[in-house]
């Protein structure tokens, strides 16, 4: 896995609003993922390259649709390498103890 090529990708607003269209309704077509957005057809199409490009989207036709998918896999190794090892329960006390403090400034 290419990494960087999915923190690329990550990087983009509107590369994220794509994969959350497609985590709310997998398996859609280009015409579809433009719907409502304030994009060109030509830019969704050139996003979708870079997030196929970084594994984080799939795409098969049928018949003559071509549908895309989102690929979780890439996001949850990335999660596992350098998200899950910051998620310790001391860090958690000391994040919501810290949070208490600086609530406790501001009343």
């Amino acid at each position: 896995m290419d990494e960087d090529a999915v923190f690329r990708a990550l990087a983009d607003a509107s590369r994220r609003a794509l994969l959350d269209r497609l985590y709310a309704h997998n398996g859609l077509t280009l015409g579809q993922l433009c719907e409502g957005l304030q994009m060109t057809r030509q830019a969704v199409t050139k996003h979708l390259a870079i997030l196929e490009a970084a594994n984080l989207v799939a795409s098969s036709r049928r018949g003559r649709e071509k549908l895309h998918f989102l690929n979780p896999v890439p996001i949850h190794a990335i999660g596992k390498r350098w998200i899950a090892k910051f998620q310790h329960p001391t860090l958690d006390a000391l994040a919501e103890l810290k949070d208490r403090l600086e609530g406790e400034g501001h009343d």
